[in-house]
């Protein structure tokens, strides 16, 4: 991006969660996403990009908005929990619960919008692509070794309760 003549204040345009925003503030956007614009399924969890509880989706990528700042993400979509539709809020917590891949649900938020950007790609992970997919994203409950695992993207879990996608998720090693 160009450097602003001296004494023009650059403005800063994206999308976050299908709306145009706009700031003068060249800030990590964890921080602008929280305290700005009030979305807080985006967690800080260690504000080094560590931890991955603050991850959303930008341009169809996972990424840990405690290390991305606004100036980056010029003219980007950027998609938080708060912005999928109820029905896909729902598939997916009954997905986590459903596996017991919840249980203090801090880190719940990174990880659904590091799966949904899984899916989004490859509507059939293998296991290898589900464990490199959640690696950003620490979990001190163990719910993302439930993830990993061939129960979460059964028909049951996960795979049919998402009509939103043409092909359903399921994963290689799954039959029926």
């Amino acid at each position: 991006m160009p450097r602003p003549s001296k004494g023009v204040i650059p403005l800063y345009e994206f999308t976050v969660n299908g709306k145009v925003v706009q700031t003068e503030k060249d800030m990590k956007l964890l921080p602008f996403l929280r305290e700005e614009l009030g979305l807080t399924s985006v967690k800080n969890g260690c504000s080094q990009g560590a931890c991955g509880t603050c991850t959303v989706i930008v341009d169809g990528k996972a990424v840990k908005s405690c290390v991305l700042s606004t100036s980056k993400t010029v003219g980007k979509h950027i998609l938080t929990c708060e912005g999928l539709s109820k029905a896909e809020r729902d598939v997916w917590a009954y997905a986590f619960s459903k596996c017991g891949a919840v249980q203090c649900g801090f880190c719940t938020p990174g990880m659904i919008m590091a799966c949904k950007a899984l899916v989004e790609h490859n509507s059939r992970p293998g296991r290898e692509d589900v464990v490199k997919a959640i690696r950003g994203n620490l979990c001190r409950c163990t719910g993302y070794k439930k993830l990993s695992t061939e129960r979460f993207w059964r028909r049951e879990c996960c795979a049919s309760t998402f009509p939103y996608h043409r092909r359903k998720p399921t994963a290689p090693w799954v039959s029926g």
